[in-house]
């Protein structure tokens, strides 16, 4: 067995805590379907695609928009890939969802929905932040997938992605 590092040991403590404040069935079930719909950003991806729909006179820049979810996504698989952090894995710690990796550092769910959080509420004129990010991160540490500080780079990789791709967007409309 791997010996804890310290730094984990934090973390496990504090993803222990929260599954033992915020796991019920009603939140695992609406977790659950966080991450299903954020799998891949897939979700994220569509509600672009819709928005490009809705939206004609700006359909490039939901298009746009749609693209940069992807591209944060991809973002975050490259950084999994190098860095290779395993996900938490500890007795305390139970984990309710499958995963598509072992990899856990940044959280992709993270990552993607805050750069679609960023990237929407420049084209929707809301502040979408606060509705859908906190949620899916907390949501990602009720599951048992990932560490704290997975969720917290994730929605800085996605922050930093979507708000240079928001830029770009603003400038040229």
């Amino acid at each position: 067995m791997l010996e804890k590092k310290p730094e984990r040991a934090a973390e496990i403590q504090v993803l222990s805590k929260v599954q033992g404040v915020l796991k019920r069935p009603a939140t695992v079930k609406a977790a659950r379907g966080m991450s299903h719909f954020g799998e891949h950003a897939i979700g994220w991806f569509a509600a672009g695609l819709v928005g490009a729909a809705v939206d004609r006179k700006r359909r490039k820049d939901w298009l746009v928009a749609a693209a940069g979810v992807v591209g944060a996504h991809g973002a975050s698989i490259a950084v999994k890939r190098v860095v290779r952090r395993p996900r938490p894995e500890d007795p305390s710690v139970e984990v309710l969802v499958g995963t598509p990796s072992r990899l856990s550092f940044p959280s992709s769910h993270a990552t993607s929905t805050t750069a679609a959080a960023v990237l929407y509420s420049g084209l929707t004129g809301r502040n979408l932040v606060p509705a859908l990010v906190p949620p899916m991160l907390a949501s990602r540490l009720v599951l048992g997938v990932h560490y704290p500080t997975d969720v917290l780079a994730g929605a800085a990789l996605g922050g930093v992605v979507g708000g240079l791709l928001r830029r770009k967007i603003r400038k040229k409309g």
